[in-house]
């Protein structure tokens, strides 16, 4: 067998390995959505308050839209899906454990969204400078 074809036949075995790699990881995700709280402290919420609680949950929802980004970006290049997997896999189950824990005291301690200021306060009347009459 000539060296080329030996190589050719090598690199088309590892191709086909990562791709089946690939399939066998992403069909974890599903099984991955579901322990995700696992993969977080389930008492870290416990003494946040409603407004702690909001930024905490601004902040992992950019953080889980992030990674999904980066999760899409990988899958586009060759072998991305095993990439993605163990790129950013365990930090997207992680964070994604850490906002359903977040939602779950958010529900508990019956917050509410603090509604966006529709307008600033408006700022009291000034009284016009009166200056002193010069004095004579």
């Amino acid at each position: 067998m000539p060296a080329s074809l030996s190589s050719s036949l090598r690199l088309g075995c590892a191709v086909a390995a990562l791709v089946a790699a690939g399939l066998a990881l992403s069909g974890c995700a599903g099984v991955s959505e579901t322990i995700a709280p696992a993969f977080a402290d389930p008492a870290r919420y416990e003494l946040y308050d409603c407004k702690q609680l909001e930024g905490e949950r601004k902040t992992l929802a950019a953080r889980t839209a992030e990674l999904q980004k980066l999760m899409d970006k990988a899958e586009t290049g060759t072998g991305g899906a095993v990439v993605s997997e163990l790129a950013y896999r365990n930090d997207y189950v992680a964070v994604r454990g850490m906002a359903q824990l977040a939602d779950d005291a958010w529900r508990r301690n019956r917050c509410r969204e603090t509604p966006p200021d529709a307008k600033p306060a408006a700022a009291a009347p000034q009284r016009p400078d009166i200056k002193p009459a010069p004095k004579r």
